[in-house]
């Protein structure tokens, strides 16, 4: 594995110089160190060559696919494609790093992961924890399988249970620390349950970033703030009955066309969809970069709604839409709204689960749900 040990060097240095080795725990880099990202890889690996997924065979490429495996600190690993979309994924090693960072374990704790993949997480998990204080739930039963052996090879005392992971596992509860590494909309109540009171979650929220939230003593809340932002996958057990964009723009001529005072370069910045992500929770944006640098956002809410957003002359932008609901309006007054309010970071927000619902809040729990005022 020669060109593993030049890639893994060349990895650590990147994330040394980003300074994305986390300060307050210097264990990650340790486990890091000494359980290596190749040993959770599958033969076959993915690359995207700006149009399709690409296989690339440890055997037939061994080069490319260690540079598959120790790509750049951002760069995940792609593990698996199912229909032409990445279904598993190694994560990229800065979200791995931070992601352990927020959930805080501690040798002796007894820790709870969702979402097994290839083992690497749990690995690293165990080797903070000690054998036998982690159990990981994968949905997928061959991941599942993948995943065992190769922390059994490794002797890591990783217990590995196929379920969906939704539902916790409340055999082994209550854990201390409970993490997911896929994004779900709403933090299920049950892993709040399966948690002791004053125990860690820590969750990607809505493919954007990730929340570490901490039991109440009462265990009848969970609160914390947000840590992160990021693109997860989502729960493979989370029907989906959203339409993509082409589905709803359609080949119907706009019904509306008007100039906006938002670039659509705004819309790839973290801050900024964060904020739409909590105020327009069903609309999904995304952006385009053409080969002339030019750049078009697009939104839409899933069912009916649309819009596009193009730059004008002078400056100025134009914004398309269609469908009961015009889009680029509503996004037009979230971002004035949060501008008022200095444009706050995601830092600056927070969640609280209750076991009927969950809201984000803006700087104090005690605030109540972020959004709009009436009528904005």
């Amino acid at each position: 594995m020669l060109h593993c040990e030049e890639r893994r060097v060349r990895l650590a240095a990147a994330m040394e110089e980003r300074r994305a080795w986390p300060a307050d725990s210097p264990w990650i880099r340790e486990a890091i160190a000494d359980r290596p990202r190749h040993l959770f890889a599958p033969d076959r690996l993915w690359h995207w060559d700006g149009y399709t997924y690409l296989p690339v065979d440890l055997d037939a490429d061994p080069r490319q696919w260690a540079a598959e495996v120790y790509a750049g600190p951002d760069d995940p690993t792609i593990t698996q494609v199912t229909n032409g979309v990445p279904s598993s994924s190694l994560s990229c090693q800065a979200i791995i790093a931070d992601m352990l960072d927020s959930l805080m374990p501690e040798p002796g704790h007894r820790v709870l992961e969702l979402g097994a993949g290839q083992g690497y997480n749990a690995a690293l998990l165990a080797w903070r924890t000690g054998p036998g204080l982690v159990t990981t739930v994968e949905v997928d039963p061959v991941l599942a399988s993948a995943a065992q052996d190769r922390l059994e090879a490794l002797g890591a005392g990783v217990a590995v249970q196929t379920g969906d992971g939704g539902l916790g596992w409340p055999d082994n509860a209550p854990y201390d620390r409970v993490v997911s590494t896929y994004a779900v909309e709403s933090a299920p109540w049950t892993w709040i349950e399966q948690t002791r009171p004053g125990g860690r979650i820590v969750t990607p929220w809505g493919r954007l970033g990730h929340v570490a939230l901490t039991v109440a003593d009462d265990g009848k809340s969970a609160t914390g703030w947000m840590q992160g932002l990021a693109a997860f996958m989502p729960s493979r057990t989370t029907a989906d009955a959203r339409r993509g964009w082409r589905q709803v723009r359609g080949d119907r001529p706009a019904e509306d066309e008007r100039a906006v005072t938002f670039a659509p370069e705004r819309l790839r910045d973290g801050n900024v969809l964060f904020i739409l992500r909590v105020c327009l929770p069903d609309v999904e944006v995304f952006t385009r970069t053409d080969d002339n640098g030019t750049v078009t956002a697009f939104l839409h809410d899933g069912r009916s709604s649309w819009a596009t957003i193009t730059p004008g002359g002078g400056g100025a932008a134009i914004a398309h839409q269609g469908g009961p609901r015009r889009l680029a309006d509503e996004a037009e007054r979230v971002l004035d709204h949060w501008a008022q309010q200095g444009a706050p970071s995601l830092y600056d927000f927070g969640m609280t689960v209750l076991p009927d619902r969950q809201f984000t809040w803006h700087k104090d729990p005690d605030s109540g749900p972020y959004g709009l005022p009436v009528g904005g």
